[in-house]
């Protein structure tokens, strides 16, 4: 088998890449390791900032987003015995955001390539990158039984953070950052009302945020100990636990339900750099992940995506390599802004075991201040709105 592009990985970031490759002339074979209802049954990410909407539209992706997507303008944050404020980007920026599953963008994919015929090849096992600094680059797999070689010109390492990509890359090339917190989120999916904002939760007993879907689909967190366990948690005490971290005026208006999806996620920062060894690039959480705070981990992936197919356009259609040779350094620097707005958010709203009252007042301060301030309200809207995509 032969391809201009070989991309690991069928989730958002790799049949992203597919597609927009595919409107630039370069062929591509997409490798994937679980099935497609596996990949489709995730439910992760669900905050799309104003770029990533943009790159989505500009790709043929936006019809079904713009029709069931839920358009807002910012985050909420309330605390306890405090009022409430919000950081409006629409107001700073001119931005807005759009609540839309990752799990629809997911299906969009699919619909996507298979409307135009794209080899996407699932169930693919034992998927190895092969000669990633040499000239005739290939990828080696398992599909239907057999064994197979892919040969390429590039390889897309678009598989996750457990994926085989950043294992590939040699010793010694790759420099790692890893934070872990000491808590995670537990999270529920349910088909009730959200609430209108995105609202983010300090409170004594924990963090709290209620986020959204759709007009009928909510998504709420809350702030759990690590050794905690879903089985712990069942709907009622959730929900009790939720609204009891909410303001009174604020929990009356949450609608509880059933959950239709729970799970519980750690929380923290992991960067890979450099995002390229050869023809070897890393996009999405196989080089980072963040923590969802800040809302950034499917955002960093369009943006990823964006760079490389640009570049990889680029290179096929006038031979240009700088794009190529700069792809790491510019990813990198939308990387690391994104990770620290969700550090900075994290530790902000958090309440971390151990913490002493100096830590509790100073981190009370700075709520207040933020509260007080528009110039410190505009500066974390530029932030959580996402810096915009360089220019070629």
């Amino acid at each position: 088998m032969k391809t201009q592009v070989a991309i690991i990985g069928a989730g958002p970031a790799g049949l992203l890449l597919s597609e927009i490759l595919h409107r630039q002339g370069v062929t591509s074979v997409v490798l994937e390791q679980r099935s497609r209802e596996h990949v489709l049954s995730r439910i992760r990410a669900g905050v799309l900032e104003q770029t990533t909407v943009d790159l989505l539209r500009a790709n043929g992706l936006g019809e079904r987003m713009d029709a069931q997507g839920h358009p807002h303008d910012g985050m909420r944050i309330v605390w306890a015995g405090r009022d409430s404020f919000f950081i409006d980007c629409q107001k700073h920026l001119g931005k807005r955001f759009m609540s839309y599953g990752q799990t629809q963008i997911q299906e969009d994919l699919f619909a996507a390539a298979d409307r135009r015929g794209a080899l996407v090849l699932t169930e693919a096992t034992e998927v190895q990158p092969m000669d990633i600094a040499g000239e005739r680059p290939h990828v080696l797999f398992r599909h239907g039984g057999e064994s197979h070689r892919l040969d390429c010109d590039f390889i897309a390492g678009c598989d996750g953070f457990h994926g085989v990509s950043r294992k590939s890359m040699p010793a010694g090339v790759l420099r790692e950052y890893e934070k872990a917190y000491p808590f995670g989120w537990l999270g529920i999916l349910s088909r009730t009302r959200p609430l209108p904002d995105v609202t983010y939760a300090n409170h004594p007993r924990g963090f709290a945020l209620a986020s959204m879907r759709s007009d009928t689909l909510s998504r709420y967190y809350v702030q759990v100990p690590l050794a905690d366990k879903v089985d712990d948690w069942s709907d009622d005490r959730f929900w009790s636990e939720l609204t009891a971290r909410f303001p009174p005026e604020l929990a009356a208006r949450i609608e509880t339900g059933p959950s239709i999806e729970k799970s519980i996620a750690p929380l923290r920062s992991f960067v890979a750099e450099p995002m390229r060894h050869g023809r070897l690039f890393l996009c999405g959480d196989a080089a980072h992940i963040v923590p969802p705070t800040g809302a950034k981990g499917l955002n960093l992936a369009a943006s990823d995506v964006f760079y490389l197919g640009r570049a990889l356009a680029a290179w096929y259609g006038s031979g240009r390599t700088d794009l190529i040779d700069g792809y790491s350094a510019m990813a990198l620097r939308r990387v690391w802004s994104s990770v620290r707005t969700s550090w900075y958010l994290t530790n902000l709203l958090h309440r971390f075991p151990g913490a002493s009252e100096f830590d509790q007042r100073a981190q009370e301060t700075e709520l207040d201040y933020l509260k007080a301030s528009a110039h410190a309200q505009a500066s974390l809207a530029e932030q959580y709105a996402g810096m915009p995509f360089e220019t070629a």
